[in-house]
């Protein structure tokens, strides 16, 4: 089954799916900056583009196509967007 999901007035939008047991999703985000909260552990991978992240007591960084991050549950990141960039979510 797939869920659409939508954050920021749209300008984050994302199809829920699940794998080999695991939730994932795969979404585009707009250009802008915006915050995420996790509840679960995370891998984010750029699959297009490039996203500047800030991930928890870590200065910015950017990471293009074919880099991931990891986050812990129960925190959040912030990124920011220059173009649309493309990504997969995997909870881990």
């Amino acid at each position: 089954m797939l869920i659409h999901n939508s954050y920021f007035n749209g300008d984050v939008q994302s199809i829920g799916f699940e794998r080999n047991g695991r939730r994932q999703t795969a979404g585009v985000i707009a250009k802008g900056e915006f915050h995420f909260g996790t509840d679960a552990p995370e891998r984010m991978t750029i699959v297009s583009g490039e996203l500047w992240v800030r991930l928890p007591g870590a200065e910015m960084r950017a990471f293009p196509a074919g880099t991931a991050f990891e986050v812990a549950a129960k925190s959040g990141f912030d990124v920011k967007a220059e173009a649309p960039v493309a990504y997969l979510c995997e909870f881990l």
